[in-house]
C-alpha cells in the first residue's frame, strides 16, 4: 500500500505579494491530491530571529525555530521558491536553513535535511528568473544531505506571468513549473516506499 507523502512548501520571500510565494502556491496547488499532503511554511509568519549561537546557548531553540524544525522533520520533501537577492538566495531563507540545521539533543544530525527530497523554483522580474539564487540553494542543500531533484524552474518576467487568480498564464511555462513539484513527489514517494 502506498504511504501518503507530505510536501512542505517554503518561499524565501517575506513580501506579502511575492512572486515566489505565488509560484510556490501555484505548483503546490497542482501537485496536491490523493496521498499528497501540502504544508505551506511562511517565513514571514514564523518571524525567525537571526541565527545566533549565543542565543541558542542561553535560551535554546526559540519556539518559531522548533515549529519550523518539527514541520521539516515531518516532511518527506520540500519545495523551495527562492528569490534572488544580489546574485544569491535571500537572507531569511538562509537563516531558516541555518536554524533548522542546528541539532537538538533528541534529534539526529541534520534531521531536517538528510534524506529529504527538495525541488527548486525561482521567480524574478528579471531575465534570469532567480537562477543564481537557485544555484546557491542547490549547493547548500546538497551539502547538508538533501536529495535535490535535477529539475528546476526559474520564472523570468514574473511581474507579467500570473493572471488575477494566481495561475501562470502561459501553458508551457506552467507545465515546466509543475514538473518540478511532480518530480519531488515521485522521488519522495519512491524513497518512502523503499524504506
Amino acid at each position: 500500500m502506498t504511504q501518503p507523502v507530505r510536501i512542505a512548501v517554503i518561499s524565501g520571500s517575506l513580501r506579502k505579494d511575492s512572486y515566489n510565494t505565488r509560484l510556490a502556491r501555484f505548483v503546490a496547488g497542482r501537485i496536491r491530491g490523493d496521498g499528497i499532503e501540502i504544508d505551506e511554511i511562511s517565513l514571514a509568519e514564523l518571524d525567525l530571529p537571526m541565527m545566533n549561537e549565543d542565543l541558542e546557548k542561553e535560551k535554546g531553540h526559540p519556539d518559531s525555530v522548533l515549529n519550523l524544525k518539527k514541520r521539516l522533520i515531518a516532511a518527506d520533501g520540500v519545495l523551495y521558491a527562492s528569490p534572488e537577492y544580489n546574485g544569491s538566495l535571500t537572507g531569511p531563507l538562509k537563516n531558516a536553513i541555518d536554524w533548522a540545521s542546528r541539532p537538538r539533543d533528541d534529534e539526529k544530525q541534520l534531521e531536517c535535511f538528510r534524506g529529504k527530497v527538495a525541488g527548486l523554483l525561482g521567480a524574478s522580474p528579471g531575465k534570469l528568473g532567480g537562477l543564481r539564487g537557485i544555484r546557491d540553494l542547490r549547493m547548500i542543500l546538497s551539502g547538508i544531505g538533501t536529495h535535490v531533484v535535477p529539475d528546476q524552474f526559474a520564472l523570468s518576467s514574473a511581474h507579467e506571468a500570473f493572471d488575477e487568480k494566481g495561475d501562470i498564464k502561459d501553458g508551457n511555462t506552467a507545465k515546466m513549473a509543475i514538473a518540478v513539484g511532480e518530480s519531488v513527489v515521485k522521488t519522495a514517494r519512491a524513497l518512502k516506499n523503499a524504506g
